[in-house]
């Protein structure tokens, strides 16, 4: 069987469209946005928030996103993984443990950043990056542990920083490139003029990145687009919409004949999937 990781190196380097990555929060999540695209992403940001109820400013514990990353590979063994690793947890021989245990359950790709701690999300202000021997050093180490999985190298860099370290990371076996918080599509555009590597961009709503198409993203050079947030955002939403709703109706819940509501059936069965998804066939599951 081939490697998630093998597959995904196939489909970039094929020059056609590949997928955009829609970012997940834990295995609930990734079980809805399935239906939506075959390439998840398991956002630090989305992490730190759903399991700790955190900012993402360097909280995640690697033994911990390995464990999340495992149930969503349980459940969704047909998608493609990217994980977001952050700095690959400080130490160069923990982030090649850290993506030896990824690549074995079958993560298609993970993302290594260099930034230095105190970390915190690409799009927040404030960022510190590590001096590029040391994030290089970090970077070859991973990309010489790996054997199918793919590497996402991401630099945080701004100004003239991101070119020196662009040129620098394509030197190297990284499969992939990202400059997080790019301001602009001109940036990405000169970007591509000094690497041959394929682009990732980054959208989060609200951050520094425009809202842009994906028509426009190519035209800009990317290759591949990551929506770092969007079921995070959505389920914080909703929720907030959902109880202010119940409570403006003296505790009354809302219909779910209306088709706008999930109620106690749709929910199951979406969960029910998931239980099938990974049971041998002669497996017989009872019904609740």
């Amino acid at each position: 069987m081939t490697h998630p990781g093998a597959s995904l190196r196939q489909e970039i380097q094929s020059g056609n469209a590949v997928e955009p990555f829609i970012g997940i929060f834990d295995a609930f999540s990734a079980s809805i946005a399935a239906k939506h695209s075959n390439n998840l992403f398991y956002s630090g940001f989305g992490f730190a928030a759903s399991n700790y109820g955190l900012p993402d400013i360097g909280y995640i514990s690697w033994s911990d996103m390995i464990t999340a990353a495992w149930r969503v590979r349980q459940i969704l063994p047909e998608h493609k993984l990217l994980v977001d690793v952050d700095d690959g947890y400080v130490d160069v021989s923990v982030a090649c443990y850290v993506a030896t245990q990824l690549e074995n359950m079958g993560v298609a790709m993970i993302m290594l950043e260099d930034q230095a701690r105190p970390r915190r999300c690409g799009h927040f202000d404030g960022k510190v990056l590590l001096p590029l021997d040391q994030y290089m050093e970090k970077l070859e180490a991973v990309l010489a542990q790996r054997t199918h999985m793919c590497v996402l190298a991401r630099t945080d860099a701004s100004g003239d920083e991101i070119y020196k370290r662009v040129e620098r990371i394509s030197r190297s076996d990284a499969d992939v490139i990202l400059v997080d918080g790019v301001r602009s599509l001109q940036t990405l555009k000169e970007v591509r003029q000094i690497t041959d590597k394929p682009l990732l961009f980054n959208q989060i709503a609200g951050g520094k990145s425009p809202r842009v198409t994906l028509s426009e993203l190519r035209e800009a050079g990317a290759s591949l687009a990551l929506y770092s947030t969007p079921c995070l955002f959505a389920a914080q939403s909703a929720i907030q919409d959902s109880l202010s709703t119940i409570f403006s109706d003296d505790g009354r819940l809302p219909n779910t004949a209306d088709k706008k509501t999930i109620g106690v059936t749709e929910s199951s069965a979406l969960l029910r999937q998931n239980m099938e998804s990974h049971m041998p066939p002669s497996v017989q599951i009872l019904t609740a």
